[in-house]
């Protein structure tokens, strides 16, 4: 791709969630969320690769209607009580439908089908960008309008999508579709915790932003895509398979890694809140997780590489111009837990 093309795709995509965060009208918001969509899709369907355009197809459509339907809510509110301002959606139908749209644009369970799919057409850069980068505009407009939305909605999706992102996850080969699934999962968690304490919901999306920043580029060092090709790692980079395993760890929430922060304070929280039960069952589908996390871990250091392979395998880690984003990420991904009272401090209000 043209490098002054690829640097306006990607101010576009930075000027959409710029302008979602910043708006506080529906109009300005849904220009802002329009505007990222349109600026990522070439960027999924550069590939020009059948697969690739599938899935650039299915994500448009998708993306499509929760924006009609976010439009549809938003006018909606303004039509019965005639309000247009983000913080002012009260009327119980604008509230769900909005809830449902967001929870399509991010892949909440249950309207989470379509992000295995699209995520496993795209190359790994691609897919870290809609990952991480293309759920900060809707989660954006999600922290806005959670108090106002009915708290057993909260909880059932957020229950719901911890279970199937760790039962989905169980059975995948390819790393694409399982770091889908630990989306699902994540999102799950912090779907469940943003109406009683917003904080932790914003620290658990800023740590999954960095695991699964750090989860990315450790498969794009390593060319694997496939539990298969993962199995090559160790005996081209020993100490990268090393970090990387730690770091899926980190992500299924084992301790003492920075991903056991957020879960365990979510729990606590849980607690507090007086919902032992579903606290056991989102610390139960954390164990689903961990088991498939597990899986990749398991194939990475402990077996041998398969004899024959469909794809070629690199004998060595290709070498690329700078390492300093991996190595900055898996800085964060592996050791922020001792610094979570210094966190926690500067959340609190």
């Amino acid at each position: 791709m043209n490098p002054f093309i690829l640097i306006l795709l990607i101010s576009s995509l930075s000027l959409g969630t710029t302008l979602t965060f910043a708006s506080s009208h529906w109009l300005l918001a849904w220009m802002g969320l329009e505007i990222n969509t349109i600026a990522i899709i070439p960027l999924m369907a550069r590939r020009h690769h059948p697969r690739a355009v599938e899935a650039t197809t299915k994500y448009f459509l998708i993306q499509a209607t929760a924006a009609a339907t976010i439009l549809f809510a938003s006018t909606t509110n303004a039509w019965l009580l005639g309000e247009w301002n983000i913080l002012q959606l009260s009327h119980p139908l604008a509230t769900t439908a909005t809830m449902f749209a967001l929870s399509l644009k991010i892949g909440l369970a249950p309207f989470h089908y379509w992000l295995p799919e699209v995520l496993q057409g795209l190359d790994l850069t691609t897919g870290l960008i809609l990952s991480t980068w293309q759920k900060l505009g809707p989660f954006a407009l999600i922290f806005q309008v959670a108090p106002t939305i009915n708290s057993t909605l909260l909880v059932f999706m957020g229950l719901l999508s911890a279970l199937v992102g760790g039962w989905g996850g169980l059975n995948q080969t390819q790393l694409r579709k399982i770091l889908a699934y630990s989306s699902i999962a994540h999102l799950g968690w912090m779907i469940l915790i943003i109406q009683f304490a917003p904080p932790l919901a914003l620290l658990s999306l800023m740590l999954y932003l960095i695991m699964t920043t750090a989860t990315f580029l450790s498969f794009k060092k390593n060319n694997a895509t496939s539990i298969n090709m993962l199995a090559l790692a160790w005996t081209k980079s020993p100490a990268l398979t090393t970090l990387t395993a730690l770091l899926l760890l980190s992500l299924g929430g084992l301790p003492p890694l920075t991903g056991f922060m957020p879960k365990w304070l979510i729990l606590q929280e849980l607690a507090k809140q007086g919902l032992p039960l579903t606290a056991t069952l989102m610390a139960l589908s954390a164990l689903l997780s961990l088991y498939f996390y597990l899986r990749l871990c398991y194939a990475m250091a402990l077996t041998l590489a398969p004899a024959t392979l469909n794809a070629t395998s690199p004998w060595r880690l290709s070498f690329t111009p700078s390492t300093f984003p991996l190595s900055l990420a898996l800085l964060g991904a592996l050791t922020l837990l001792p610094l979570t009272p210094a966190i926690m401090a500067l959340l609190s209000p």
